[in-house]
């Protein structure tokens, strides 16, 4: 049974790593390894080319740029939300909080898709077309974090706050001195989240920005034009660089997430 699980697990693994493998290799191919027969899954003279005219035959810069900043944007704006949402939710007794609470989780059923023209229609009413807060506006509210968050936040007894307050401590310093801390895992779990869906967003991004200097990297992935001439060398250096920022996210903050998840199981 075991050894099925491991089986199971790897092939998995596998399954999810190759493209991403694919990807960076085929980002070093020349244009011969794309047309070889039988296919390649390394190239016959690795080449940085592709790099170099990625960058210079468009803005990718630019629209890396872009991204980045709606993506740290975005989710730091919509993990605030979350966290204080959550927050009023779990700790705070007012007359129509549960009734609140389940039109919050409601929203979660409603398809964002079916959204977009009533959103554009705003959006361009206020005349916010072609601007990072345009771009994100519609990702900084997430019922799906403020749900999990305050299902988190209500392992943690009342006392303790009722404790804080009794000592003086105000809800800001309970809040970011403790139930933060010990909510580490599940806070950088759902920022990760955040981040990587703002940045991968293809659709609103599209509708919302007319300027070529606006674009998102992914938007701008679509417009490179290497493609239509199968010159897809340029390409994958793109996709490569568009998903470094996610993959440096994940190394960086794995550790925090599992030492967190330890010390909350174990106690120790």
């Amino acid at each position: 049974m075991k050894k099925l699980v491991a089986l199971s697990a790897t092939l998995f693994s596998l399954v999810i790593f190759f493209p991403i493998f694919y990807s960076l290799s085929a980002s070093f191919f020349t244009y011969t390894d794309f047309t070889s027969i039988p296919a390649r899954l390394f190239s016959s003279a690795p080449t940085f080319e592709n790099y170099r005219r990625a960058f210079t035959e468009s803005k990718l810069e630019r629209f890396l740029l872009n991204s980045l900043i709606t993506a740290s944007l975005g989710t730091i704006v919509r993990m605030t939300i979350s966290v204080l949402a959550a927050y009023t939710f779990s700790f705070f007794s007012f007359k129509g909080r549960d009734v609140l609470f389940v039109l919050v989780v409601a929203t979660m059923l409603l398809p964002s898709d079916a959204l977009l023209i009533a959103n554009y229609s705003t959006i361009r009413s206020l005349r916010l077309t072609d601007s990072y807060l345009g771009i994100i506006a519609t990702s900084l509210l997430a019922p799906t974090h403020i749900f999990m968050l305050r299902q988190y936040f209500k392992t943690v007894s009342p006392e303790y706050r009722e404790a804080a307050i009794l000592e003086g401590c105000s809800d800001t310093r309970f809040l970011t001195t403790l139930l933060i801390p010990i909510s580490k895992a599940v806070v950088i779990t759902l920022a990760i989240h955040s981040f990587s869906t703002i940045f991968n967003d293809y659709l609103w991004p599209l509708l919302v920005t007319n300027r070529e200097a606006m674009r998102t990297v992914q938007v701008a992935l679509t417009m490179l034009g290497f493609s239509e001439n199968l010159d897809y060398g340029p390409q994958f250096a793109a996709i490569t660089l568009l998903m470094t920022p996610i993959l440096i996210a994940f190394v960086v903050m794995h550790k925090p997430i599992q030492t967190s998840v330890s010390t909350r199981f174990t106690g120790r």
